[in-house]
């Protein structure tokens, strides 16, 4: 016998089963709650005849056995609540009510609006005149009627586990390909970055000129650091004591000589060297991106500023620009994976950004402040030394 491999469709099959389990608990619940409150009218029925038989008898008939059987019945209910009332209104007794609360006339007028909208009165007739015995559900048929939401409740719940159990699966294994995807692209650009070098090395012995060697040398760095960065995915990276000032200048520098000379960069520091614990090639990960994203926003022109401040216990670091700006709505959410306001793209920079400086560093990143066509500040905090 064969069970099925797909997890769609037993996810399918096991939501199914549940709801047709739940639904004929739920059926076969209220066709007993029915069967309950008809025998619930039943005895309120007889209780009504044996109240009416005793209001017929004269003093001579209630000392014969024949008056034992109508008191019995009388004195068996002890669970349903019950108001007698005349045919002109007035209230002529009760029986399972609260004994101080229905000292308060009230108290017994309110019982009765609540007997009258659950159950017809039944009617007694005797002397000559008509009451009606007034009466509530009891304790028992009250909870039964929890029962079906109790079960709703738990099938919701049921639903939800399942809907966990599989997304958090579904997310374990997209986290599993996208860290084996980065993994085999970081040993694929291992291939041609050694190939570089070679010919870099040919470069030299030719007398090439050391202006395009040294800038062909920044861009095999910078593929070797892409290639380190991509290999820590997946991996808890170690973190070393390093001045925060050099690392920083030295993602900024390349990205200023390789952007448009439309926009003006400003380098600000208190300090000269700040040290802190970082992982270089995925700190500077995250300057890239926020400098990147600066330049997105200004559409390739404007003013960009980094500014790294030595504070108390914190090094503060802001990258700010002058460009379209966002909704503060939209604060927290591009941080989430696969959240992006550009045409291309696959709203990756920021989650990981956020991974890197908050779960790595244990620091903070987040938006400072942001305007509409006025621009956007992006602040990080991390502990010294």
């Amino acid at each position: 016998m064969k069970f099925p491999t797909n997890t769609l469709i037993f996810k399918r099959i096991a939501v199914l089963i549940s709801l047709i389990i739940v639904s004929l608990i739920l059926w076969n619940t209220y066709i007993f709650f029915q069967k309950f409150k008809t025998e619930e009218r039943v005895k309120m029925e007889s209780y009504g005849d044996a109240t009416q038989e005793l209001n017929t008898l004269n003093l001579e008939d209630l000392n014969k056995e024949t008056s034992l059987l109508p008191l019995k019945i009388i004195q068996k209910n002890k669970n349903t609540p019950l108001i007698l009332v005349s045919s002109a209104g007035e209230i002529n007794g009760f029986k399972n009510l609260d004994s101080i609360k229905s000292l308060d006339p009230n108290y017994l007028k309110e019982q009765l609006e609540i007997m009258k909208k659950q159950n017809k009165p039944i009617a007694i007739n005797y002397l000559g005149q008509t009451d009606y015995i007034y009466y509530k559900d009891s304790d028992l048929l009250n909870k039964l009627t929890y029962y079906p939401l109790a079960l709703i409740l738990i099938l919701l719940l049921f639903l939800a586990v399942i809907y966990l159990f599989y997304s958090s699966n579904k997310i374990a294994e997209t986290n599993k390909l996208w860290t084996g995807m980065a993994k085999e692209t970081a040993h694929q650009i291992g291939t041609p970055l050694s190939s570089l070098l070679g010919w870099i090395a040919i470069l030299k012995m030719e007398k090439t000129d050391d202006i395009y060697i040294k800038e062909i040398e920044k861009d095999v760095v910078r593929l070797n650091t892409i290639a380190n960065r991509f290999s820590k995915i997946g991996s808890t990276p170690k973190l070393k004591k390093e001045n925060i000032v050099t690392v920083t200048k030295q993602a900024y520098d390349y990205l200023e000589s390789r952007s448009s000379k439309q926009i003006v960069f400003y380098f600000k520091t208190s300090d000269t060297e700040i040290i802190t614990n970082l992982n270089l090639e995925l700190f500077s990960w995250v300057i890239e991106n926020l400098i990147k994203n600066a330049i997105d926003a200004m559409q390739k022109e404007g003013v960009l500023e980094l500014k790294i401040e030595n504070t108390l216990k914190k090094v503060k670091i802001t990258v700010s620009d002058t460009g379209k700006g966002m909704p503060k709505k939209l604060f927290k959410q591009i941080f989430k994976p696969g959240f992006t306001t550009k045409k291309r793209g696959w709203g990756l920079g920021l989650s990981l950004s956020r991974r890197i400086v908050e779960d790595y560093h244990k620091g903070q990143i987040f938006v400072q402040k942001s305007e509409i066509d006025k621009g956007t500040i992006f602040e990080i905090l991390l502990n010294k030394i």
